[in-house]
């Protein structure tokens, strides 16, 4: 398939600025893949679709505050880091904006106390190699200096960082939110669990596998980053133990879950990498029901929703979507896919 098969035109008012308030208040556009019928609902109404014995499973990875601002010493222009991951040798992996001509070895400084951070070398996909002085801790440095990093076409930062959270988030290590999960609530999932449901954690670090763009105009030429999750051997027994459906909540946990199933559909438990991309053709072993936001054009996101349901399903309920004036992206409606 084409990259253009997966765009479509948004008028800018519909890009949502702030999440829904409580977050259950957010609307959801309920999509039956048998019928293809599409429901207007909203979000605090999902437990009429998801049942007693089904297994809910999200992602419980926390974000970052990964985006931090300096000044090149020397020249004094703005330099701003996207800290991805660790690497190799107590470096880390970042995207630097402003700093495209930073040779290996220049020095950015952080912070209200400036803390240098030396540039390192070039890596694929835009990414440097950073590194702080000895006895020096990069996520000590995030949490003094660092800035939770909202995807661009958000204007202003939350005035509460946990807007950007889930409210389940506990493991750190994201640099994006899972925002499928956003619209859960604590009553809300304590309503699930009175009904039956077993709501089920794993971790999956959104890195840049999940927001890189798609550059090859053929999708099946884009190699997605690695990202690492893990699987309890609890969350597994339970998944593997249902009696209802499998339920993911977003396309990280989707990522995961794909990741992790045998051939029979089982989910292995575990702590891996995975580059898995999916998209329309690919066959899923294991995700029964989807619950996912509306995703940007021409992302590895929309076509994951597309092969899970359909490109031209997926591209009708967008288009109902956009009709009915459904906030979009981060902190937008939702869908439920059955």
């Amino acid at each position: 398939m084409r990259l253009a098969d997966f765009d479509f035109a948004l008028p800018p008012e519909l890009i949502a600025q702030q999440p829904a308030s409580p977050r259950d208040a957010s609307r959801l556009l309920v999509v039956d893949r048998a019928s293809g019928r599409l429901a207007h609902r909203t979000f605090r109404e999902i437990g009429d679709y998801v049942h007693g014995g089904d297994a809910l499973v999200v992602n419980d990875t926390r974000v970052l505050p990964a985006r931090l601002r300096g000044r090149r010493v020397g020249t004094g222009g703005a330099v701003e880091l996207l800290v991805l991951r660790a690497a190799d040798g107590g470096a880390w992996e970042a995207l630097v904006r402003g700093g495209r001509r930073l040779r290996e070895g220049a020095v950015v400084e952080v912070g209200a106390e400036p803390t240098p951070v030396r540039i390192g070398a070039r890596l694929p996909d835009g990414r440097r190699l950073i590194s702080l002085s000895p006895g020096c801790d990069m996520r000590a440095l995030l949490r003094v200096a660092g800035e939770v990093p909202v995807p661009p076409y958000i204007k202003r930062v939350p005035n509460d960082p946990e807007d950007y959270q889930t409210v389940y988030a506990r493991e750190e290590g994201a640099v994006a939110a899972p925002t499928a999960g956003l619209h859960f609530t604590p009553p809300l999932l304590d309503d699930l669990r009175g009904r039956g449901v077993d709501v089920i954690a794993l971790t999956l670090h959104v890195g840049l596998g999940t927001f890189q763009p798609v550059t090859a105009d053929e999708i099946r030429e884009h190699k997605m980053d690695a990202e690492y999750y893990t699987i309890s051997p609890e969350a597994s027994a339970t998944i593997n133990g249902r009696r209802g459906r499998l339920v993911a909540v977003g396309t990280t946990t989707v990522r995961a879950l794909e990741s992790a199933a045998d051939p029979d559909g089982h989910i292995v438990a575990g702590s891996r990498w995975t580059d898995r991309f999916i998209y329309p053709g690919v066959a899923f072993r294991a995700v029964e029901v989807l619950v996912t936001n509306f995703h940007l054009p021409k992302t590895t996101l929309l076509m994951l929703v597309c092969a899970f349901a359909g490109r031209e399903l997926v591209m009708r309920a967008y288009d109902e979507a956009i009709r009915e004036r459904y906030r979009f992206y981060s902190f937008g409606d939702a869908m439920l896919i059955l």
